[in-house]
């Protein structure tokens, strides 16, 4: 059995140099996969990485780097920020994880990349368990008795010397289809990211009850043709995180043998969606409080603007701008304030927010008037942790703040 893997955990916006276990081929893998990701990922150096504001885990050649977020310098207790990036996952319903049984409390150094596999792993045994689907499908193929429908053309183009064929296109009905390809797939990828780890025998005790098929490529538009429905309903969790897996999956691009596959996720995003969410969550609780994401308006030539966060309470309009960075001297750039200026005035809001992380302090927004302009703007610090883990209150928190805002 090939030997576990080596392990790095690293923070966001972090430098990581060549050395120990962190080798030159790795370095040229990890370039190739910025490559193909129009270089979002890291800032590459002669001599090792700078990582940007993408968090989650990445596996090559023997390696596994596990990127955290990390809003300041205060805290580097990396165990700490890696159950604070699974929450976060959890919340937006990136990841699902279950409590850990008896049998594995001695686990040690699990990462991200083995929580997807779990899950992944968890969801198919369950299909299997309730029965594996059989769909219809069209085959178009030589064949040597007459069965389905003939199609005349590729049959005289290909049998004009093989008067014994057809050239026939017909329906099978069998568990070869592509929902089981594409699963098989995933666990295939599974299987060669897990070897030396408990998740390889798990998965390949589950290929020993999954249905023979066949190969096919698969890429995005793969994903498109499949159409949900009563029967493969249950599917879609399974489904989607293979697509998640299969499409980061990058087969050769190191420069060794092993193969590449990073999971990762923009923090702003994930940082807006969890803030999102918990409004959301909070809103529910309360009669006069609308939460909404992803409003969009119509600015300049096709052009739209969208911010994060509108609240609709007590008949006013309030925007909130998430911002995942650490702000200095709480002050703002020029840009960031200029963003918000256009959000009042194009949804008419009463106030604006900007909201950043903090890890030590709660800071209740002062709010501001725009020059000449009735709408103001304020800068809000919002707790990450709360204790030693995720701040479960954050809606509750903001949704105060305006609320003892207009009650003063």
């Amino acid at each position: 059995m090939k030997q576990a893997n080596k392990s790095i955990k690293v923070f966001e916006h972090q430098f990581l140099k060549l050395g120990d276990n962190f080798k030159k081929h790795h370095l040229e893998a990890f370039s190739k996969l910025n490559a193909l990701h129009n270089d979002c990922y890291f800032d590459l150096r002669y001599n090792g990485l700078k990582f940007k504001n993408y968090v989650g885990v990445i596996q090559v050649d023997g390696l596994t780097i596990e990127i955290l977020p990390k809003v300041d310098s205060y805290n580097e207790e990396k165990d700490l920020w890696q159950s604070v990036l699974i929450d976060m996952l959890k919340a937006t319903k990136k990841l699902k994880v279950q409590p850990v049984g008896s049998a594995n409390v001695n686990r040690q150094n699990i990462h991200l990349l083995d929580l997807y596999f779990e899950w992944f792993l968890r969801e198919v045994e369950l299909l299997i368990k309730q029965g594996l689907i059989k769909q219809y499908y069209r085959e178009t193929k030589n064949v040597k008795a007459l069965k389905g429908k003939l199609e005349f053309s590729g049959h005289i183009q290909k049998n004009l010397i093989h008067k014994e064929r057809f050239y026939t296109s017909y329906q099978i009905y069998e568990k070869d289809h592509l929902i089981h390809q594409i699963l098989f797939y995933a666990m295939e990828i599974i299987e060669n990211f897990s070897k030396g780890t408990y998740l390889y025998s798990k998965c390949k005790s589950i290929q020993l009850d999954f249905p023979d098929v066949s190969k096919c490529h698969i890429d995005s538009s793969t994903f498109s043709k499949i159409k949900y429905n009563r029967k493969n309903l249950p599917y879609k969790t399974a489904l989607e995180i293979a697509k998640f897996i299969i499409l980061n999956y990058a087969p050769n691009i190191s420069s060794g043998e092993e193969k590449m596959l990073g999971l990762l996720f923009d923090m702003n995003s994930l940082w807006e969606e969890y803030v999102l969410i918990k409004l959301k969550l909070e809103a529910n609780s309360r009669d006069d409080v609308n939460v909404f994401g992803q409003r969009t308006k119509g600015f300049w030539q096709g052009i739209t603007i969208r911010p994060d966060v509108v609240i609709e309470m007590r008949n006013q309009t309030y925007i909130i701008d998430t911002k995942w960075k650490n702000i200095k001297y709480s002050k703002p750039s020029t840009q960031d304030l200029r963003q918000m200026y256009v959000y009042n005035d194009y949804w008419d809001s009463y106030k604006a927010v900007l909201l950043y992380p903090s890890e030590k302090e709660c800071l209740k927004p002062s709010f501001y008037p725009f020059d000449k302009k009735e709408h103001e703007c304020g800068i809000g610090k919002i707790n990450v942790l709360k204790g030693d883990k995720l701040n479960q209150e954050i809606g509750k928190t903001i949704l105060d703040w305006f609320i003892k805002e207009e009650d003063s």
